[in-house]
């Protein structure tokens, strides 16, 4: 998926906070330690240092929900973490987002971590985020 791809995508379904920008997936895909994993109206972007795998952002269309794609994105990469050496994998998510903290502890997610006032809502308001933390084996 191209930047401009992935920015359309993540509009479509971050109803929640504010989208990266077409800009953002750029700089991000360029770095070396990224990690974008797609499928069907899905996709995880990530980074790998050291042990650790990052999320950075996950996204599914809203007219691809419940079909299974971003479970298989995030199985598939947790797998290429895993070759590449993670032994753990980290997120955030909002706290207010109840159906994202569901999937993520689906996949083996447990919160590690709060930081306040960390995402900015559209209507200019505040939201903790929740670290969540999973092996991988």
């Amino acid at each position: 998926m191209t930047p401009e791809a992935l920015a359309s995508l993540a509009a479509r379904a971050y109803r929640h906070m504010r989208p990266w920008t077409e800009a953002q997936f750029a700089e991000t895909l360029a770095l070396p330690h990224s990690l974008l994993v797609t499928r069907p109206g899905a996709f995880v972007l990530g980074q790998i240092v050291a042990d650790e795998a990052e999320i950075l952002a996950l996204a599914c269309d809203p007219d691809h929900q419940r079909q299974g794609q971003a479970s298989a994105a995030l199985d598939a990469f947790h797998a290429q973490a895993l070759t590449r050496g993670a032994a753990r994998t980290l997120l955030e998510v909002a706290a207010a987002n109840a159906p994202a903290r569901a999937f993520y502890a689906r996949h083996g997610y447990a919160e590690a971590g709060r930081r306040k006032g960390y995402y900015h809502r559209p209507d200019g308001t505040r939201d903790d985020a929740l670290v969540m933390a999973r092996a991988l084996p």
